[in-house]
């Protein structure tokens, strides 16, 4: 299994709304690829300096599927649209 952590920081003037939005499109995937074997996404709640916004926690059955998952299309425009509100994404991905 490879669990996947994505760390979002978005940029000072995105809204609220856009934030929902976001997080919105980041939940639809598990229905639309078949890949993910879990996940769970969600907003920062203590918001202290060191915090980023939102985190997602996925889980694939190997690096194969990981991969298959990255370069689907029903992803791609989530990459998108993350580049363009998010001021910094990091990452980490590992077996357990």
């Amino acid at each position: 299994m490879i669990r996947h952590i994505v760390l979002f920081k978005f940029k000072p003037e995105i809204t609220q709304e856009q934030r929902q939005d976001f997080l919105d499109m980041l939940q639809a995937l598990p229905a639309k690829i078949s890949e993910v074997k879990s996940f769970e996404a969600g907003f920062d709640v203590i918001h202290s300096p060191r915090s980023f916004d939102m985190a997602l926690v996925a889980g694939y059955d190997d690096l194969a599927a990981l991969n298959r998952y990255a370069v689907h299309e029903h992803h791609q425009p989530v990459v998108e649209r993350g580049k363009e509100i998010c001021q910094q994404v990091v990452a980490v991905d590992y077996e357990c």
